[in-house]
């Protein structure tokens, strides 16, 4: 069976940010692993000479640079959706090929979007007899059962990939609408290529569930103001295409075609034009949630400011202002 959106989305998510994977074992497991200088993803086929094809989901080589052994380790990163006795059996074949060929620590680390999942992840894996046990392996597990839920929009500009990740975790629980709504203002806090890049893998994330809808709803009512005109001339030049061809089915290509041109034109100019918007809300929610008090004159200059480089610079501020006036000093 190949793999799913959501299957992929788990794991890409860590290619997308370089230094996720340390973050979250420190946010998540309370493990303070090093933050890498840099990362290189690796040949995730391990198939050896035998006609056996194993591979892994993604692997990456962390790096500290500097001139020593242990200065490196490699990130084995596995979605699992269902358990899989056989994806299972592997694992520590994966640890072990992996240690021999680089010669460095190996960490497997298991991602999972099901709390059942999540737990059968966790069993140690014995290799061995009884009493004459040679081998322990005991993946990392990171699911809906100890990735917390990102549902302070405070927290989701602090770090928005971990709020990603958190989304994608957390995409079968009640917990996923507070998380997409902290979400969607974040992302107009951040470079629009990167926020793309993330509104997308939580669209295919989410496939299959009833988040994805609410996420498409949120996309056009928070960062795409003019997407629904986009949808219309999308479907309207659809439309022409279809008469043009004279088929039926050159009706609906041209349909699809034209929505899907149209929507991503409209997130792109709508998170360009509204990033300004965005800033402004972020900081006012940040000091809202902080307690600090805004009076009318500093919200009147806070929404009214449209150069990005002063709103980051108040945004910064405002994780620590004692009082609004220290933004603006």
């Amino acid at each position: 069976m190949p793999p799913t959106s959501q299957h992929e989305a788990l794991h890409r998510i860590f290619l997308q940010d370089e230094t996720l994977f340390a973050r979250a074992a420190a946010h998540v497991l309370g493990v303070i692993v090093q933050e890498p200088e840099r990362v290189t993803v690796l040949n995730n086929d391990l198939t050896t000479v035998e006609p056996l094809e194993r591979r892994a989901d993604s692997v990456l080589m962390a790096e500290w640079l500097v001139d020593d052994p242990g200065g490196r380790y490699v990130l084995i990163i596995e979605s699992q959706t269902n358990a899989d006795e056989t994806r299972r059996r592997r694992w520590p074949y994966y640890i072990a090929y992996l240690r021999d060929k680089y010669d460095c620590p190996v960490v497997l680390l298991v991602v999972c979007s099901k709390k059942a999942t999540a737990r059968w992840a966790k069993r140690p894996i014995e290799i061995g007899l009884p009493g004459l046990i040679c081998m322990v392996v005991e993946p990392v597990v990171l699911g809906p059962d100890n990735v917390p839920a990102v549902t302070d929009p405070a927290e989701a500009i602090l770090d928005t990939t971990f709020a990603v990740f958190s989304a994608l975790t957390h995409s079968r629980d009640a917990e996923l609408d507070a998380i997409l709504k902290a979400l969607a203002p974040a992302l107009m806090t951040i470079d629009r290529e990167i926020a793309l890049s993330l509104a997308e893998i939580i669209e295919v994330g989410l496939h299959g569930t009833a988040g994805q809808q609410k996420w498409r709803d949120l996309m056009v009512k928070q960062l795409t103001p003019y997407m629904s005109e986009f949808r219309r001339q999308g479907i309207e030049e659809g439309r022409e295409i279809g008469r043009e061809q004279g088929l039926e089915q050159g009706l609906e290509q041209g349909i699809e075609q034209g929505i899907e041109q149209g929507i991503e034109q409209g997130i792109e100019q709508g998170i360009e034009q509204g990033r300004p918007q965005g800033h402004a809300e972020a900081i006012l929610r940040v000091l809202d949630k902080r307690g600090v008090a805004v009076d009318d004159g500093s919200r009147q200059r806070i929404t009214s400011c449209t150069d990005l480089d002063t709103l980051g610079t108040w945004l910064d501020r405002s994780l620590t202002a004692a009082q609004v006036s220290e933004l603006f000093a």
